[in-house]
């Protein structure tokens, strides 16, 4: 079927980084929440324990049954996964003097296969509040640390490993070369991971289940739904019927121009204009929330709409990626503050009646846009920044306007465009522009204004959970304010955001 890496969550802040480095390895990894797991799946040929901010000693400690596990398959445990080993095995963990948390360096001891090809006393990265005091029988100490007697064992007569610190981050400088000798060495991957394997065995799956079914999929122009809907042509050509939907909030030319890419695609592709009908719902509503609310729910209303004038159709495309369905099954899930509703339309009503198809659950953002390349999707398309669902409405401070929405059309254009043409465009997470509620007091020729504010913001991530902003070039932000004040008439200020996620989202509502 697969050859599979599981990695057991326990709720580390490092388990989606486990696995996107395991798949750096050509290596398909996939999580599961500890009271998820039951079983071993035949495909599995080794497993990794995370680690947990909680402690093995507590009464509600996360654990599972590890005789599901050892001897049928490796094992290697990480931090808090290596605590839980020799926990259960009759060793001893305790809390630390002091939380041992940062670099140190790794003497090895008794010649080991998971640390082929490693210098002595090269740094790990460790964090924890508890520490192995005594192994549990049948064990060696494999590795320590000036502080940390046990920092690496294993079992002995099988191949269970237990380190104390964290291959999987950049601050442990061989720890790639850690996962690639268990990886390679001791689970004997093929290491056949690679964006053109996913896209044949996806599109072969695809046919055998859809067969001649019809699909109806919402296009929004950005990576994910773009990926889904070719990998859902190749395999049923025609049969999937696309829907793009102009909201009224999309930027400058945005509607014609990707509704133009995607029939120079060869996708079977319907434009809807419905601009008035959201503007005209969002009119006197200033409540972010509120906004987004009405955004998703007309979308349904339009999406609906175009269903009913089409018939036969089976399935629903998606273009839901892996980090969306680790987090509804998180290990760490439960009541959480909302800080604000998803970017994307949520799902559609259950009387549509329609199956779901993803053909991207398996993947991190950065392995579909290898997807998209290796399919032959331009990089214009592929490399483009992340635009929120309810596009250019939460970029308008209080009240959404059809005069608002131009202006801020037209800010964005100069912006974006000139990223572009400094070769700073790619250099960038994502970059936005926001109009102001207020006015501001200006001065333009010998008279006085009183005109609108907008603010550039331009930041670098990896996945949007944190974000630095980027430091660009004062010359560029001086030009880029310069050509804005002087060629979109309603805007006489122009501010830079400096602030990073957390504390300051990365967009303004």
């Amino acid at each position: 079927m697969k050859e599979v890496l599981l990695i057991i969550d326990f709720g580390s802040q490092y388990t989606q980084l486990i696995a996107r480095k395991v798949r750096e390895l050509n290596v398909r990894s996939e999580i599961i929440p500890f009271d998820k797991f039951d079983h071993l799946p035949n495909y599995v040929k080794g497993v990794v324990l995370s680690g947990s901010p909680a402690s093995v000693n507590n009464l509600d400690a996360p654990s599972v049954d590890l005789s599901i596990i050892r001897k049928k398959v490796p094992l290697l445990s990480l931090c808090y996964g290596a605590q839980l080993i020799a926990h259960q095995l009759g060793g001893e963990v305790a809390a630390s003097d002091s939380r041992e948390y940062g670099r140190s360096n790794l003497k090895l001891a008794n010649q080991n296969i998971i640390f082929q090809g490693l210098e002595d006393n090269s740094q790990v990265w460790m964090s924890h509040g508890d520490t192995i005091l005594r192994l549990p029988e049948s064990s060696q100490i494999i590795g320590s640390t000036d502080d940390v007697e046990i920092a690496a064992f294993s079992l002995n007569d099988e191949y269970t490993f237990g380190l104390q610190f964290h291959p999987e981050v950049y601050h442990t400088t061989h720890g790639q070369t850690i996962l690639l000798n268990f990886l390679i060495k001791v689970c004997d991957f093929s290491q056949n991971w690679t964006s053109d394997s996913f896209i044949e065995s996806t599109v072969e799956k695809l046919k055998l289940e859809l067969k001649h079914d019809k699909v109806l999929m919402a296009l929004s122009g950005g990576v994910d739904s773009t990926v889904a809907a070719v990998l859902l042509h190749k395999a049923i050509g025609n049969n999937l019927h696309c829907v793009f939907v102009d909201n009224g909030l999309l930027r400058k030319n945005e509607y014609d121009n990707v509704l133009k890419m995607y029939k120079n695609i060869g996708l079977n592709i319907q434009g809807v204009d419905a601009s008035f009908q959201f503007l005209e719902k969002l009119s006197k509503i200033t409540d972010p929330e509120k906004k987004r609310k009405i955004i998703g729910s007309t979308f349904i209303e339009v999406f609906e709409s175009v269903a009913q004038d089409l018939s036969g159709f089976v399935w629903l495309g998606q273009g839901t990626i892996y980090p969306d369905v680790i987090e509804s099954i998180s290990a760490t899930g439960g009541p959480s503050e909302t800080i604000k509703s998803h970017h994307n339309v949520g799902g559609l009503p259950d009387k549509m009646n329609l199956k779901i198809i993803e053909p991207l659950r398996q993947l991190f953002k950065d392995e579909v846009r290898r997807v998209g390349l290796a399919l032959g999707i331009k990089d214009s398309i592929i490399k483009r920044h992340p635009f929120p669902g309810p596009g250019l409405a939460i970029r308008i401070m209080g009240e959404v306007t059809l005069e608002k929405v131009v202006i801020l059309q037209q800010v964005d254009e100069i912006f974006i465009s000139s990223l572009k043409k400094h070769d700073l465009y790619d250099k960038i997470w994502q970059a936005a522009v926001i109009l102001l509620g207020d006015s501001s007091v200006g001065v333009m020729g010998d008279g006085r204004t009183y005109e609108k504010v907008v603010a550039l913001r331009a930041v670098q991530s990896t996945d949007g959970m944190t974000a630095d902003w980027v430091h660009l070039p004062y010359d560029f932000l001086s030009k880029v304010s310069n050509e804005i004040i002087n060629k979109v008439k309603g805007v006489n200020r122009v501010v830079y955001d400096i602030s990073s996620k957390p504390p300051a989202t990365i967009e303004w509502e």
